[in-house]
C-alpha cells in the first residue's frame, strides 16, 4: 500500500474511500453515489471545486497530493494529513485485502494474522470496488484467510461481477474451510464472477504441510477443499513457497501433485518474501535458490512428466537454470518491486521479477548476477 502526505478540503473529515479525478474529468465521471477528490494543481481548481459545492454537489472535495494519479482510489486519513492508494489503474497487479484473521500460522507468512474482528475491511473492499473507474483484467482478493468471511466473501465476489463484469478474480486462500461442503457450495454455486483459487500446498504427507502452516489437520482439510473445488469445476492454482522444509521434498511433492491432483490449472513455485514471520524463522526461510537449481529442475521434470503447467514467481532470472527462464513471471506487486544496482547492466532486466523492496532488511532469493544476451543464447 502506498501512503503519501496530502491535504484536503474541509469536507474530508473521516477515513473514507474516494476516487481521484481532475477538474477536467469530473463531469464525465460524476455519480451521486460515489465520492470524488479533485486533485488540485492551482488555486483556480480549488475555486472551481468550491463553486461546485455551492451549487449543491456534496460528494466532491479537493485534495493536494502530488504523488497520487488520476483514477486512484484512496482512503483518506485527514487527522494525519495522509492518503493511501488502495487501487491504481496504471499498476500491473491489483489486489484487495479482506481480513487480517487466519486459521493458519505459516512459517513464512508475510502478513502475520491478528485475532481482532475486522469486518470493516470487507466494507472498505466493497467501496473500493464501487469506486474503481476502470476494470482491471485481474483482481486479487487476499487475507488473512478470506474464507473466514463465510458468505461475506460471496458478497464481495458478486460486487465485482456487478461493477466490473469483465474482471477475473484470484482468491488467495489456504483452502481449509472449503472442506466444509455447504460453505464451499454457498461461496461458488452459481457464481458468475470468473474466479481462480490460489491454494498453497507444502508437502506430500500431512506432517510436512501441517508443520509449515503450523496447524494440525490442515493437510487433510486442504485436500478435501481442493476436491470440493474440483467438484464445482473451479480453476485452481497450487502455490508452493520455496523455503527449506519444502525444497527438501519438492520433487516428491510435485510427483504427488501430478499423480493425485492432475486437475489443477497450474503450479506456482514462489520465492519467499523476506518479511513478517519469515524474518522470525530465518533459519528455515532464507535460502539461496542458486544452490537448489538441481532440485528445481527435478521438480520441473516431474510436473512436465504429468503434464501439469507451472511457473516461477517472485524469482529473479539469475536464480534459475537457463532452461527454466521461460517459466518465470514478473509477479511482484508494483509498489514493492525493486532492482539492485547490480541489476542495471543485466540485459534481461525488462523480463525479470526483480526483488521485494524490503530485501535489504531480509535477504535476496539468490546472489545477483547480471546476465548478457550472449550468455542467455549460448
Amino acid at each position: 500500500m502506498r501512503r503519501m502526505s496530502a491535504s484536503f478540503g474541509s469536507r474530508v473529515q473521516n477515513e473514507d474511500i474516494w476516487r481521484v479525478v481532475s477538474i477536467e474529468t469530473l463531469a464525465a465521471q460524476w455519480q451521486s453515489d460515489l465520492q470524488f477528490l479533485v486533485k488540485v494543481t492551482r488555486d483556480s481548481d480549488r475555486k472551481h471545486v468550491h463553486q461546485l459545492q455551492a451549487a449543491g454537489l456534496g460528494n466532491v472535495e479537493w485534495m493536494d497530493a502530488c504523488d497520487t494519479e488520476i483514477g486512484d482510489v484512496v482512503v483518506t486519513t485527514p487527522h494525519r494529513s495522509q492518503a493511501a492508494v488502495l487501487y491504481r489503474p496504471s499498476d500491473l497487479h491489483h489486489g484487495l485485502q479482506l481480513t487480517n484473521r487466519c486459521n493458519s500460522n505459516c512459517l513464512m507468512c508475510s502478513q502475520p494474522p491478528t485475532p481482532q474482528a475486522d469486518d470493516w475491511m470487507v466494507r472498505e473492499a466493497v467501496e473500493v470496488i464501487r469506486h474503481m473507474g476502470s476494470s482491471p483484467p485481474v483482481l486479487g482478493l487476499t487475507g488473512g484467510e478470506p474464507l473466514l468471511l463465510g458468505e461475506g466473501l460471496r458478497e464481495v465476489l458478486d460486487h465485482v461481477h456487478e461493477c466490473h463484469p469483465s474482471t477475473r478474480v484470484e482468491i488467495l486462500s489456504n483452502g481449509r474451510l472449503l472442506a466444509n461442503a455447504p460453505l464451499c457450495k454457498a461461496v461458488v454455486d452459481g457464481l458468475q464472477t470468473p474466479t481462480t483459487w490460489l491454494v498453497p500446498l507444502y508437502g506430500h504427507v500431512d506432517f510436512l504441510h501441517d508443520f509449515v502452516v503450523q496447524a494440525h489437520g490442515a493437510f487433510e482439510q486442504t485436500l478435501a477443499g481442493l476436491l470440493n473445488l474440483q467438484q464445482h469445476r473451479q480453476p485452481i492454482q497450487l502455490r508452493i513457497v520455496l523455503i527449506k522444509p519444502v525444497l527438501d521434498v519438492l520433487p516428491e511433492l510435485c510427483t504427488f501433485i501430478g499423480r493425485n491432483l492432475p486437475f489443477v490449472k497450474e503450479v506456482a513455485l514462489m520465492a519467499c518474501e523476506p518479511i513478517g514471520f519469515a524474518l522470525a524463522n530465518r533459519e528455515l526461510c532464507e535460502v539461496d535458490l542458486a544452490d537448489w537449481q538441481g532440485t528445481l529442475e527435478q521438480a520441473a521434470r516431474q510436473l512436465k512428466r504429468h503434464s501439469v503447467p507451472f511457473l516461477f514467481m517472485n524469482t529473479p532470472l539469475c536464480a534459475l537454470p537457463t532452461d527454466l527462464h521461460g517459466h518465470a513471471h514478473r509477479s511482484i506487486s508494483d509498489w514493492k518491486n525493486v532492482y539492485t544496482p547490480v541489476c542495471e547492466p543485466c540485459q534481461l532486466k525488462p523480463d525479470c521479477a526483480g526483488f521485494f523492496a524490503w530485501h535489504e532488511r531480509g535477504w535476496k532469493p539468490a546472489k545477483t548476477i547480471p546476465i548478457t544476451r550472449e550468455e542467455y543464447t549460448a
